[in-house]
């Protein structure tokens, strides 16, 4: 009992943490791009996910352990993560060396400060509902930023997954790298261990990210790649968190059409 109000205390220290530095750097990057744009101002508005970061390891307690760190490539890729809490789409900005593009829904640019700021940003926002227009935005827009030297963020299952969990993996993130012929780089994030799916209150411990090797997309389907990159990090997730995944027999990949 006492541990769980100490992980409370501490959640709700890193919420106050966060809000308190979102508003004045979400309204500085705002400005500052009227100014600048694309990668000097990703850099710039990247520097509050740090100091967000610093407080989830400072305040709360969860450390990252990354490991294929070697295997990030110098060249444009396509990166398809295992989605199972808001820290990873945090963390990947600090960890990668080249500008991120995510691919999102365009709900996000409506909270305030932070989805103002990014809406400054090169990403692809999308309206879900409107699935054509979404592959339209997501070809046009995601190639358009890979030529420019950024990295595109796709999560395959679309929303986050509970802990021990497998979900539909859709194949926006191979259809967009058989397009561009750019390789897909699967990541394996056991982060659901200290942020459970739908839970406020973060549990120190260390959250392990696996990088794969980039798989070529060049001559390739898209459902075929996508399940190649399903079965890498469905595996991978029980090597890394074998607990989540006693009991749980292993899911044949599938596939479904979709933009993330």
């Amino acid at each position: 009992m006492l541990q769980r109000l100490g992980w409370t205390v501490r959640s709700l220290l890193l919420v106050l943490w966060m809000s308190i530095t979102v508003v004045p750097w979400g309204t500085a990057m705002v400005i500052l791009s009227i100014f600048i744009r694309g990668t000097p101002l990703y850099w710039a508005t990247i520097f509050w996910v740090r100091m967000a970061m610093w407080g989830v390891r400072t305040i709360t307690g969860v450390v990252p352990r990354v490991s294929g760190i070697e295997h990030l490539p110098d060249g444009p890729v396509i990166l398809a993560p295992k989605h199972q809490s808001t820290w990873e789409t945090f963390y990947f900005t600090t960890l990668m060396p080249r500008p991120l593009c995510y691919v999102f829904k365009r709900e996000l640019l409506w909270v305030p400060f932070f989805g103002w700021a990014m809406s400054r940003l090169d990403m692809v926002h999308i309206d879900r509902r409107r699935r054509t227009e979404a592959w339209n935005k997501v070809a046009e827009q995601g190639g358009r930023f890979m030529r420019q030297g950024n990295w595109v963020i796709m999560f395959p299952e679309g929303t986050r997954t509970a802990r021990g969990s497998q979900g539909v993996y859709k194949n926006g993130a191979t259809r967009l790298a058989v397009a561009t012929g750019v390789p897909v780089l699967p990541i394996a994030v056991a982060s659901a261990r200290c942020w459970p799916r739908g839970a406020f209150i973060l549990r120190p411990g260390i959250v392990d990210v696996s990088i794969g090797k980039p798989i070529p997309s060049v001559g390739r389907e898209p459902d075929e790649l996508m399940r190649e990159v399903e079965g890498w990090i469905e595996s991978e997730m029980r090597r890394i968190d074998p607990e989540a995944y006693e009991g749980v027999p292993a899911r044949a990949p599938r596939t479904a059409q979709g933009t993330s």
